[in-house]
């Protein structure tokens, strides 16, 4: 909100033990993925950086996983979804999700 936005940019946020928060209201277009977001469904995670901050990692707990799974699942249900994919695959700027979506989903 500092830099001007009006609230998160993703439409759901997963904290370290699991919890899955709701960010950005589902039926608002996102902020996560730009030129992608109007079409999207936004996910982030807590983490994807080692101790140090200098290197990003997929550092997603057990409870993060089992979370992350269940979400695409129901929303690839709801909404119809047949491609599931990270921000990384769409700039060559970023590294997140720090894991191979299209390897899980």
């Amino acid at each position: 909100m500092a830099k001007g936005w009006s609230d998160i940019g993703y439409h759901f946020v997963i904290r370290l033990d699991g919890t899955i928060e709701y960010g950005r209201p589902i039926d608002k277009i996102g902020a996560h993925c730009k030129n992608r977001n109007r079409n999207s469904i936004g996910i982030c995670y807590i983490g994807g950086v080692s101790r140090d901050n200098k290197t990003n990692i997929d550092t997603r707990t057990p409870e993060q996983r089992k979370s992350l799974e269940s979400l695409v699942n129901a929303l690839k249900t709801v909404f119809n979804i047949t491609l599931v994919s990270g921000h990384n695959e769409y700039t060559t700027h970023k590294d997140c999700p720090c894991f191979n979506v299209k390897s899980e989903f």
